[in-house]
């Protein structure tokens, strides 16, 4: 329990009545253990105790700055930048955005809720038999977590991926096929979004991210307004592209089985062309460097189809036609 600091002076008058800890009483109610409390007085990220007497004394004020450490260490800082979070927070700058960008980051990207299902429900789910390798793969890529002291449930973080291996596994699809297929799409999807972050970092956060101070509560507070802009961005764009290719490669992949489809050989995706100096110059002042290839690229595939537009209708109409109609 701690102390009462409640003191009297020579007139009788208190001289404070905040609570005070030893450090035993600090890590109690805190949570860290007496040894990390000096560590962290060590590297300057707590302010030392009072000192009364003999005895150490710590008050509210140690035990809140302890609480902000543990949080913003679950939010995956580290000492260093607690520190220097810390001391832009005790020169007045705040703490608030940039905590509030921290927390748009970190939250849920899915408006997924998480389900709880028994292990007898999943087995029913997956035709009736108990899988004990599937569950372990299950686990090892997250589309189950177990349930700490219940070794009959586990938590479903995503519904709509459990749902899709249940149909994919009454399709016909095995269990080992699609926990194979998952770790080879995970990867390409974290791909995926370690380039739209580096696209959007490029572009919208680096004035944010790259000075040589930490942004400031307006920048932050900004900054995170984007990311819940943009947050939708990702998912709508791979949805469509989805959408497209698999269009594309599911009528093509049909027509292939059919027989109705000319199998072409492939090609190489790109070719290396050489262009006038002046000429790419030009194309650079109309469009800008960044989209001169894709402009001499679509200004070529104009080119191809206007002169196959040309041949097929010099062959359809005789050129006496053309001469009367004029």
């Amino acid at each position: 329990m701690p102390d009462s600091a409640e003191a009297t002076g020579g007139t009788g008058d208190p001289v404070s009545t905040a609570p005070a800890y030893r450090i035993e009483d600090l890590a109690h109610r805190s949570g860290a253990t007496v040894r990390t409390i000096r560590a962290y007085q060590d590297r300057g990220l707590l302010p030392r105790p009072e000192r009364r007497g003999r005895a150490n004394v710590y008050s509210d004020a140690h035990l809140a700055r302890l609480h902000q450490i543990a949080d913003l260490l679950d939010r995956g800082f580290t000492l260093a930048s607690i520190k220097e979070l810390l001391e832009a927070w005790d020169a007045g700058r705040g703490l608030g955005g940039v905590l509030g960008l921290v927390a748009e980051v970190d939250g849920p990207w899915s408006d997924e809720e998480a389900v709880r299902i028994s292990r007898a429900e999943l087995d029913e789910r997956f035709g009736g038999s108990p899988d004990a390798a599937a569950v372990a793969d299950a686990v090892e890529l997250g589309v189950l977590e177990p349930v700490p002291g219940d070794e009959d449930s586990f938590l479903v973080p995503s519904p709509q991926e459990l749902a899709v291996a249940v149909e994919l596994h009454a399709a016909g699809v095995p269990l080992s096929a699609i926990a194979g297929h998952l770790r080879e799409l995970r990867g390409q999807v974290e791909h995926i979004a370690a380039r739209f972050l580096e696209f959007t970092t490029e572009y919208v956060f680096a004035r944010y991210l790259d000075g040589p101070h930490r942004p400031t509560d307006a920048e932050a507070a900004e900054a995170a307004s984007l990311v819940r802009r943009l947050r939708p961005l990702a998912q709508q764009t791979v949805d469509a592209e989805l959408a497209r290719a698999m269009r594309l490669l599911a009528v093509r992949h049909l027509r292939r089985h059919l027989g109705t489809d000319e199998v072409t050989p492939e090609r190489s995706a790109t070719r290396t062309v050489v262009l006038p100096e002046e000429t790419m110059r030009a194309v650079e002042g109309l469009v800008g460097e960044e989209r001169a290839a894709e402009f001499v690229a679509l200004a070529a595939e104009r080119e191809v189809r206007a002169r196959g537009l040309d041949a097929l209708t010099s062959r359809r109409v005789p050129p006496s036609d053309l001469g009367e109609r004029g």
